[in-house]
């Protein structure tokens, strides 16, 4: 199974854009993923450290990732150092949900 076999069919990113967007949340997550937290099935809470252009990145990424995958729900809360990043998703897409913070988690370790 690919990597990628999870994005559901309701993503309109291109296919061959897919693992670049994939590489840019794993990159972010990877260097500022401060701590993350599941309030519920359909949420997932990151606080990810800020710094000098780290929020612009962030509403960047979140932007692009509104636009081709509108089952997301993103709400950024800017903050002295941390940047808080709320994910929220329909019941339909809980697996999507599951999947993301199986990564992060992954990535956590």
């Amino acid at each position: 199974m690919s990597e990628l076999a999870w994005v559901p069919q309701s993503c309109t990113l291109p296919t061959e854009e897919r693992p670049l967007r994939v590489a840019e949340w794993d990159a972010l997550f990877s260097e500022r993923l401060a701590s993350s937290s599941r309030p519920g099935p359909l949420r997932l809470r990151l606080d990810l450290s800020g710094g000098p252009g780290i929020e612009e990145r962030v509403r960047d990424l979140v932007e692009r990732e509104s636009g081709c995958c509108s089952f997301f729900d993103f709400t950024t809360t800017p903050g002295e150092d941390l940047i808080g990043l709320d994910i929220a998703v329909d019941q339909a897409h809980e697996r999507v949900l599951d999947a993301l913070a199986a990564r992060i988690a992954g990535i956590q370790r």
